[in-house]
């Protein structure tokens, strides 16, 4: 039976095709922001670089094997997949498919029904068919596997609490915070789970009263409130993960546009899990900023105050392996599209990206965050230097320094503030 509307019209997300409604406008390139809602179920274009970064953390963690030993199978949910783009994309993008058990739900049938379709519309035929356990899943439909995706129409709590998974992708429409507990018990000893946050008014300190209902914290509207965001969210995670005798190890995160989106690894451990706190503590403003285990002066927090990044894991998310995955193909590209639309494409893959690799190492350790913006006034100097004239100059004296994937101009050094404003000034 056909979804009411279909087949809409097509478009083209990393190399999976994607049907839409006729009333949902053909997404513009490089698009930003929330997407205007729709109805139940519409695609946000802006959330396609964490689609793209999804999958290439699931094909490294298949390739390198720090997820699972070597063969083992990888059971990965996407709770709330509305339109299934995003375990469609795992399932076409991401190689070695024999060792993945995709597992996509949502409460809507409607939403369901659209991505259901356009996955038996675009069918990959490569052979790969499983059928669930006998102890998973005992009162869903054995036929509910399509073409190597378990599609469920149910409560993404209740799913989650049937059996464990090595991989939870949370993506609700605007607070994750509601689904934490359940997504964190849900996880087997070792696991990943991914989780975006679209609340950023919450988050980013403008709506006080929600961030502090919702996520216990203070912020504050400035250059740093969008890495205050991530660290907030970061820190909510370890904290429920603690309550759970589990460790959390930042692989990835960042804010990228309006959202934000972290992907740990969490591990059983209550030894480990019981230091939980080491890494918490509140951002102080001060010339610019130090982290504190406790409040003073002006302040946000409380948050996650260790690493961001995984270095290894993060350094190996180049342009080029993003290219090689994810970029369209010629027997991808839908009939109607130019050539102004491909190159476009690819240029929004290398955007999903851009930086991370560079950035891995400084963002997995301790360091320092510049905004570029406020460097000038705090340097007292009318004309900011480029970042190359920034880099060349920090590395003259011995300091790393790299780009981040950031909202606003930013970059992180391992140096010492004072030595980043002197650079600023002879550099101009």
């Amino acid at each position: 039976m056909e979804p009411e509307g279909w087949p809409g019209h097509i478009w083209l997300e990393g190399r999976t095709s994607v049907h839409l409604k006729d009333h949902q406008m053909r997404p513009s390139h490089m698009p930003r922001g929330p997407a205007a809602k729709t109805g139940e179920g519409f695609l946000n274009p802006a959330m396609a670089p964490a689609r793209t970064r999804s999958v290439m953390l699931l094909a490294d963690a298949i390739e390198n094997n720090w997820l699972v030993p070597e063969e083992k199978i990888i059971r990965v949910l996407d709770a709330l997949c509305a339109t299934g783009v995003r375990p469609r994309r795992w399932r076409k993008e991401v190689p070695r498919q024999d060792r993945l058990r995709i597992t996509a739900n949502d409460l809507d049938s409607d939403a369901l029904s659209w991505g259901m379709k356009s996955h038996e519309t675009h069918p990959l035929n490569d052979g790969i068919h499983w059928i669930p356990e006998p102890s998973r899943f005992e009162a869903k439909p054995k036929d509910s596997v399509k073409d190597g995706i378990q599609w469920i129409n149910g409560d993404a709590k209740k799913l989650m609490v049937e059996a464990p998974f090595q991989w939870i992708d949370l993506d609700p429409f605007g607070s994750p915070v509601s689904f934490l507990d359940t997504a964190i018990q849900s996880i087997s000893r070792i696991g990943v789970l991914e989780v975006t946050a679209t609340d950023t008014a919450a988050l980013c300190g403008s709506a006080k009263t929600s961030a502090s209902r919702r996520y216990g914290s203070v912020g504050i509207t400035d250059a740093y409130m969008h890495d205050d965001a991530t660290r907030i969210l970061l820190g909510v995670i370890a904290r429920i993960a603690a309550m759970h005798d589990k460790s959390m190890h930042p692989i990835l995160s960042l804010f990228d546009g309006h959202h934000v989106r972290v992907s740990v690894l969490l591990r059983k451990s209550k030894e480990v899990a019981s230091n939980w706190n080491e890494h918490i503590g509140y951002r102080i403003r001060s010339s610019p900023y130090h982290f504190a285990s406790q409040p003073s002066g002006e302040f946000s927090g409380p948050m996650w105050t260790g690493p961001l990044f995984d270095c290894d894991i993060a350094g190996r998310m180049t342009v080029e392996r993003a290219i090689q995955l994810c970029a369209g193909k010629e027997e991808d590209y839908p009939d109607d599209w130019t050539d102004y639309d491909i190159e476009h494409s690819k240029r929004e893959i290398e955007r999903s990206v851009r930086h991370i690799s560079d950035s891995a190492e400084l963002l997995s350790g301790k360091h320092l965050l510049v905004p570029i913006d406020s460097l000038g006034i705090a340097a007292g100097i009318g004309q900011i230097p480029s970042m190359k004239k920034l880099k060349a100059g920090l590395e003259d004296r011995g300091f790393k320094m790299a780009q981040c994937h950031m909202p606003e101009p930013m970059f992180a050094t391992d140096a010492d503030w004072d030595t980043v404003i002197d650079v600023a000034k002879s550099a101009k």
